[in-house]
């Protein structure tokens, strides 16, 4: 490498999202969209950094199906190449910042639902290892699952961009959606249009006051809602008055976890909760056959996601 291509590269990797770029791609190649996602930057800027440093030989493209993923350079590994040890020195200086732990865990959950979607499945018995099952998915499974669930009123709080609660339509008999957020509601209500989603009533309103009469539903549904209620004991109350008897409250969310940046990155309250701290939120809002176990974990991932359900129990009634 000569003065004149040296300076060249140095001057390309003065730049912060470029070398955590190059820090993600060490680890596994990753198509734009996955790549925007665990660096929280724009598309065009994702883009934009690929293509200078593809430009540069540091990063090869791959086309896979209909994707196009990008992974480093082979010849960056290759033996006598100068830049790779000042990289992978940088790599290890930084991997205490806060960015870059932000990055790690958003990397850890894109590899997260790599696993869990059955796209591909490693097998010994097909070609290169891996095999592939059309039409195996998670979602087919869940909705296969909730056909065998009789019609029921479902409250989901905290909908956000209503996923859930369309998903939750296919086999409820109605669900009320509620989130604070108008915006967010605006565009849940657009989504439910386009699938011609007929039985979601979306309701604006604060999880700590739940705009559902008391006793109409038969499920309360908080998933990933929790931790951003400001009081989360009050909001599993809530869910719980507008139960009708013998109906359940199924909450998803976090266990308690280090990360600090999701509260400025994602407004998050609260950084998850022990099991035991769910537990006690449920069993002090009155529900019984409280249960608590996990929704799934990862190695390597900060994020484990804790299921916990309740019973809200038959008010006892005076023998006349």
């Amino acid at each position: 490498m000569d003065m004149k291509e040296a300076s060249a590269l140095y001057r390309l990797l003065g730049d912060d999202a470029r070398l955590r770029l190059l820090r993600v791609l060490a680890r596994d190649r990753f198509n734009v969209k996955e790549l925007t996602g665990i660096l929280g930057l724009a598309q065009s800027g994702v883009s934009r950094h690929l293509g200078l440093l593809k430009d540069a030989g540091l990063v090869a493209e791959d086309r896979d199906r209909a994707f196009t993923y990008y992974r480093l350079s082979p010849s960056l590994h290759a033996a006598g190449h100068a830049l790779w040890p000042l990289l992978e020195a940088q790599f290890a200086e930084a991997a205490g910042s806060a960015a870059l732990k932000a990055d790690e865990a958003r990397l850890q959950e894109v590899l997260r639902l790599r696993r869990e979607n059955f796209d591909r499945h490693a097998g010994p018995d097909t070609r290169d290892g891996r095999q592939l099952v059309p039409g195996r998915s998670w979602a087919a499974w869940s909705r296969a699952l909730g056909l065998l669930l009789p019609p029921l009123d479902v409250a989901d709080l905290g909908c956000g961009e209503g996923y859930l609660a369309i998903e939750t339509a296919l086999w409820a008999r109605k669900v009320v959606a509620v989130d604070r957020s108008a915006d967010v509601l605006t565009r849940a209500r657009a989504l439910a249009a386009r699938r011609h989603i007929r039985n979601i009533t979306w309701k604006r309103g604060e999880l700590e006051r739940v705009p559902i009469d008391d006793g109409t539903m038969d499920v309360a549904l908080l998933s990933q809602a929790l931790h951003h209620a400001a009081d989360p004991g009050l909001a599993v109350a809530e869910a719980v008055r507008v139960l009708r008897e013998e109906g359940r409250v199924l909450v998803l969310d976090l266990r308690s976890h280090d990360e600090g940046w999701v509260r400025d990155a994602l407004g998050d309250r609260w950084q998850g909760f022990t099991d035991t701290q769910l537990e006690a939120l449920l069993t002090g809002a009155g529900l019984t056959d409280v249960r608590v176990r996990v929704g799934a974990r990862t190695q390597g991932d900060p994020f484990v996601v804790l299921l916990a359900v309740g019973t809200k129990p038959r008010r006892r009634r005076l023998k006349a």
